[in-house]
This record gives structure tokens, C-alpha cells and sequence, in this order.
């Protein structure tokens, strides 16, 4: 079984929509721990704020077999792919990391470039695992965040209702 770091977000009725995203993962995987949840403002564009946070999975789906599975549960549950890349969400879940898989494949980029450029996917990483080292940079989640040098301000916790 490889263990996998997801991040999850929604802008449109995010508590509602992450909560279904983590009971089908629930029900999908094995082993799913969840990070605290953040809500933070749009990035990129002019929207409702986000609710971001990181699940940790265990699976035998290969990546790019798990990348198919998300999108098709994020279709499947009102994503609009037709929307330029910085819009509105109703779920998005992004593989973080798989293992200590570096990909440049451009299909799947592993580990995730966003987790060294967005606190609202760095820091709920950094709370959730620590000690876990970035397999490209070799530092921990935790060395990475205390480094952060972006805007960290735009982060507030939230609970999401029945998710622990």
C-alpha cells in the first residue's frame, strides 16, 4: 500500500462539499487521516473564500490510476473543468504526494508544486505530517513551512462539521 497526501479544497458551500469528499474517501480508502482545515481567500482570481485542508490515504492505485479516480469523483460531483485554471470550486483534490515519487511526467507532477508556493496547502502538510521529507528538496514539512517566506496572513482554522 503506498501512502498518499491529498489536498482537498471547495469555494461553492465548501463544508458541504469537502464533507462528501471525505466520506467517499472514507470509503475508498484505507487509513484516511485529515489535516485541520483552513479557509483562505480566492488565489488568482476574485471569488468566495476556500476551505483547504490535507488528507492522508492509503492505496494500491498506481498515480496516475488514482489521479483517474479523483477526477472522476470531482466530475462526477459538479467540477467544471470549462473554467480557466484559477476559478471557482466546487471540490478539487490534488495528489500531493505519492510516496517519495518525483514525476515531471506532465500528466501527473509529483511531488506537487504547490506545496512551496500556497500556505493553504503547505501549512495544513506541515500540521498534518512534520517530520516528513520533501522527496525533491530533502527538508521536512515542517522545515519548508518555517522557511515560508509567502503570505501566510490569508489563513484562518475551521472546523468542518463531522469530519474528525
Amino acid at each position: 500500500m503506498a501512502v498518499v497526501y491529498l489536498g482537498l479544497g471547495s469555494n461553492t458551500a465548501p463544508e458541504a462539499h469537502l464533507k462528501i469528499a471525505i466520506d467517499w474517501l472514507q470509503a475508498e480508502f484505507s487509513e484516511l487521516v485529515l489535516s485541520p482545515a483552513y479557509r483562505s481567500t480566492s488565489v488568482g482570481f476574485e471569488g468566495d473564500d476556500f476551505i483547504n485542508l490535507v488528507a492522508r490515504i492509503e492505496t494500491e492505485l498506481s498515480p496516475l490510476s488514482l489521479k483517474q479516480r479523483l477526477t472522476a469523483f470531482e466530475d462526477s460531483n459538479g467540477r467544471d473543468r470549462s473554467t480557466p485554471r484559477f476559478s471557482d470550486r466546487v471540490i478539487d483534490i490534488d495528489i500531493l504526494l505519492y510516496e517519495q515519487t518525483i514525476s515531471d511526467d506532465p500528466k501527473l507532477i509529483l511531488p506537487r508544486e504547490e506545496i512551496l508556493y500556497y500556505a493553504h496547502v503547505l501549512r495544513p502538510l506541515a500540521e498534518l505530517v512534520p517530520e516528513l521529507m520533501h522527496p525533491r528538496l530533502g527538508q521536512t514539512m515542517r522545515e519548508i513551512w518555517q522557511a515560508f517566506d509567502g503570505n501566510r496572513s490569508y489563513l484562518s482554522p475551521v472546523e468542518i462539521t463531522g469530519s474528525k
